[in-house]
């Protein structure tokens, strides 16, 4: 009384003696045991100090009178405490929540369940949102718990729905006690029985990932039939491939419209998902699935089990008549849609999974996918399984892109539009289906193989305007417009070539490229009747060739058709394939060519009617010769290579005669030899109405004659030297500006079952004396020589003398020489070279006989020997003529180049090196084998 009569007293300067109340407190508490007393002070001093300020010290007066004793009486002062921490000239906000739940506590306890409630929510105003993960799912635990006692089904459903939609710290077994306390509240609860599918917070569900396909499902192979492989949902997105398809669509649509694609082309996009662009409502046609891949993910540490899995869908006519399947009876969405249903998908401990649920529309109209209707249970609950299973439901919102366009939309967040969910389904369209048969997956390089392919209508509508682009036009040919009507079968049994008997004198075809090649890269592939009708297949024969480079290609086929109903929103649609093919090496073959100078004063005769012994003559032909080597290396089972025809084609210029080898005998090759093949060229002189057309001439080596001119071999033949005849050049004397074709065959052993391959090789040869270009040599890297630092420029050098045209030489010898080489494996033959000196001066000079330039590599067929010296070293006087009998040593027939010795010249008073005389062309001699 003595501390309330200070307080009470008007104008007293004397302070509030709180140490009484204290003294008072604590008598009446332990002295006289009377609690109440104790408490009726206690409150009576708490609103004495809250009226000064001191909050602190009255929340600390009221934790003090907390006991064991009474749950209603602590409840009751630990509320009180919580409110005097909140308000404190700084509230102590998280002592103010830490409070409210021990009051919450207590009076839930005292079985005050209201209170207890009341004072949890106070709480978890603090709490929420700040990171406190543990915390907030023990709250909104026994809030979810205290509510579905007190019949608030909302706020219990709510709050477990909380605990389990983030990711949780708490442990597997706590996790799966929070999930079972979920489901049975939410069984329990009006929601649980609604008709209305309510939302489900688990799994949750990554909308952005959400994918979209249109189209069925390709058709596995069927036995040796490879199909296409289109597009699916198992693929990776490329942009750049992305942008490589786009570009042979538009070549497809150019061809189709010939001309330009119209100004609202669009690429087709079978497949829809974050990184396509979705701002164009898709379009789907009639009676044909469409897929929505959608993207799930346990974030529990317990495993779910999610049943009856199925899309929900919003359907709007032509008559804007709306049909839902969530409110529609099952029967008439039935009829609009046909849903999917997966009976079974378990989830795992925080696992990711793919769910791929299909829709088939049987109306036209706009369609929208709006969310995913599921059944949910804990897995491994096989006691309550049953009763713990709830139906719910969670929709797809997919967010557009975030737009950059505008300052408004930089300054805040906005959105684009995302279509991929909402399909137009359009009337139905014709579908394609590419199989292809006998289709290899390794080639050697330039190597002819026959396939088949099979096109088929799947759909209810006709199909036509077939057409086909790929990434490598060289790769494939579907046969030539020319040579459709000539046999498809070959002489030869399993040739893809097309032969005849080469008894016969063979013909010079003229062939206009136009009937090989197609104005554009885009092959328009016949059709019987102009229309592949629904059910229809057809199967064409495809040819193919190896690419000449060595390694792994990717081709890449575009297939384009139309409808021939036409007039809908689909004007097209292309079907996708890509093949990889592993090309080895095969041959390395060039070509060059030179006039043949001939012999100078030594001549036999020879009888010119023997085919096997043409006449050289450097004024009435020239030479080819075609150098070819076997790189294979034993690859894919290849030993050896034979050589069965060489052939060319050009519009000046042409193949009439080979040298050697003779009598028809194929040239074999095995791994890492080398062969020199000569040929007589002469000029062909075509009527004056072909002035665009190409000869082709053939050259057998064997006893069958492949017709270069017929499909594949001109095929493949124009599409590879399609951009050299596209820029001719003007002609100069010594320019021949034809094209060398070499064939090959070789045999391989697959499956205990011996293959004949078969494949051609092409050379261009440009001007005499020149060499085609050497293929690139596969066995070391390209060398680059790197300079650190910038050279001083060197002095001026003074202009060098000539000495190579001192001394004129001259080689005589004999045309053709015939020996047996089966009585004697050696043959001779003698040969005069003839120096003249034509300078003023003495000259020295040096005949080097066995000489080889650094570098240069000795043909088989090139081989011989100089019988006798080596060097021969002299001194000619001013115009003295020095003539030096030589001998040849061959040891087999053929064509040899005896201008392969070098001589040496300097003035003889000058100290300068000497240098080499200059050649003036080979000088040939053929070796035959009498």
């Amino acid at each position: 009384m003595a501390a309330v009569s200070a307080f009470l007293q008007p104008g007293a300067p004397r302070p509030y003696p709180a140490h009484y109340m204290d003294t008072a407190i604590q008598t009446y508490k332990d002295t006289c045991r009377n609690m109440v007393l104790a408490e009726r002070c206690t409150l009576l001093s708490v609103e004495i100090l809250k009226s000064q300020g001191k909050y602190a010290e009255a929340a600390t007066l009221l934790i003090k009178m907390t006991s064991e004793d009474s749950d209603l009486r602590s409840a009751l002062l630990l509320e009180q405490a919580a409110h005097c921490f909140v308000n404190m000239r700084t509230p102590m906000v998280r002592k103010f929540a830490f409070h409210m739940i021990l009051a919450g506590h207590r009076f839930s306890k005292a079985g005050q369940r209201r209170h207890a409630l009341r004072c949890y929510c106070h709480a978890m105003q603090v709490y929420q949102g700040r990171g406190w993960s543990l915390a907030e799912d023990h709250i909104n635990f026994t809030i979810g718990r205290q509510s579905f006692t007190l019949q608030q089904a909302d706020r219990a459903v709510e709050a477990f729905r909380v605990i389990l939609e983030k990711e949780s710290q708490q442990t597997a077994s706590q996790q799966g006690a929070f999930l079972r306390e979920y489901l049975y509240v939410f069984k329990q609860s009006e929601m649980g029985g609604t008709e209305t599918l309510s939302d489900l917070p688990l799994p949750c569900i990554q909308s952005s990932a959400t994918r979209v396909y249109f189209g069925p499902e390709r058709r596995p192979a069927e036995g040796e039939k490879q199909a296409a492989t289109h597009v699916s949902l198992d693929q990776e997105y490329d942009k750049d491939n992305a942008t490589m398809w786009c570009q042979l669509e538009l070549q497809l649509v150019s061809a189709a419209n010939r001309g330009p694609a119209p100004a609202a082309f669009q690429p087709t996009q079978y497949c829809l998902h974050s990184q396509t662009d979705n701002l164009r409502h898709p379009l789907a046609v009639l009676q044909e699935p469409m897929i929505v891949e959608v993207v799930l993910k346990n974030p529990l540490k317990v495993a779910l089990s999610l049943s009856e899995l199925t899309l929900l869908w919003r359907f709007t006519d032509a008559d804007s008549t709306e049909i839902s399947n969530e409110d529609a009876p099952a029967a008439l969405a039935k009829e609009v849609i046909t849903n999917e249903v997966i009976a079974d998908f378990p989830l795992g401990p925080e696992e990711t999974k793919v769910a791929r649920l299909k829709l088939v529309p049987h109306r036209t109209g706009q369609l929208s996918v709006t969310g995913l209707a599921y059944s949910l249970s804990a897995a491994g609950d096989s006691a309550e399984g049953d009763m713990l299973l709830v139906r719910g439901k969670q929709e797809l919102k997919i967010q557009g892109p975030r737009l950059n366009q505008s300052k408004e939309d930089k300054m805040s967040v906005h959105h684009g539009r995302d279509e991929r969910l909402h399909p137009i389904i359009t009337a139905p369209m014709p579908l394609l289906e590419v199989f292809f048969l006998q289709f290899p997956s390794a080639l050697l390089c330039g190597e002819i193989r026959k396939a088949y392919i099979e096109f088929c209508n799947m759909s209810s509508v006709g199909l036509c305007g077939l057409r086909v682009v790929s990434t490598h036009p060289n790769f494939f040919t579907f046969g030539s417009a020319s040579t459709s009507s000539e046999p498809l079968t070959p002489l030869t049994p399993g040739s893809a070539y097309k032969t005849v008997s080469g008894q016969a004198q063979q013909p010079h075809v003229l062939v206009a490229p136009q009937d090989f090649l197609q104005p554009s890269a885009v092959i328009t592939i016949p059709i019987e009747g102009g229309m592949l009708r629904p059910g229809q297949s057809m199967q064409l024969p495809l040819w193919l060739r190896g690419p000449d480079k060595e390694g792994v290609h990717e081709i890449n086929f575009l297939f384009y058709y139309e409808s021939t109903e036409k007039g809908g929103k689909v004007s097209h649609r292309v079907l996708r394939h890509t093949v990889f093919i592993c090309s080895s090496r095969s041959l390395s073959v060039s070509a060059s060519a030179c006039h043949s100078l001939g012999p100078a004063h030594i001549s036999t005769h020879s009888d010119q009617s023997d085919p096997h012994q043409p006449e050289l003559s450097g004024a009435s032909g020239t030479l080819v010769f075609v150098d070819v080597e076997n790189i294979n290396q034993s690859e894919a089972g290849v030993r050896e290579f034979h050589i069965v025809q060489v052939s060319s084609c050009g519009q000046r210029w042409c193949l009439q005669s080979c040298i050697n080898p003779s009598q028809h005998k194929e040239c074999c090759l095995s791994s890492r030899e080398r062969a020199k093949l000569c040929f007589r060229a002469k000029q062909c002189r075509p009527p004056p109405d072909a002035a665009e057309k190409y000869t082709f001439a053939d050259v057998n080596l064997s006893s069958q004659r492949v017709v270069s001119s017929a499909t594949p071999c001109g095929d493949f033949f124009f599409r590879c030297c399609d951009t050299q005849m596209q820029n001719p050049r003007e002609h100069s004397p010594s320019e021949l500006d034809f094209h060398i074709i070499v064939f090959w065959k070789a045999s391989v052993v697959e499956d205990n079952k011996q293959l004949i391959l078969e494949g051609q090789l092409h050379v261009a040869l440009h001007d005499v004396g020149h060499k085609s270009p050497e293929p690139h040599n596969l066995d070391t890297a390209d060398m680059i020589l790197l300079k650190f630092r910038s050279e001083p420029v060197p002095p001026p050098v003074a202009p060098k003398l000539d000495f190579s045209e001192l001394v004129r030489t001259n080689l005589s010898y004999p045309q053709s020489h015939s020996h047996a080489f089966s009585s004697s494996s050696l043959c001779t033959v003698c040969v005069c070279l003839t120096l003249t000196n034509v300078s003023v001066d003495p000259a020295q000079v040096s005949v080097e006989l066995q000489h080889t330039t650094a570098g240069e590599s000795l043909e088989p067929c090139s081989l011989f020997s100089w019988v006798g010296k080596s060097v021969y070293r002299a001194v000619l006087s001013p115009e003295q003529e020095l003539r030096l009998p030589l001998r040849a040593c061959f040891y087999s027939a053929g064509v040899y180049d005896l201008s392969r010795c070098r001589v040496l010249v300097r003035p003889t008073l000058s100290d300068a090196p000497p240098e080499s005389v200059r050649g003036y062309g080979p000088a040939l001699i053929v070796i035959n084998n009498a």
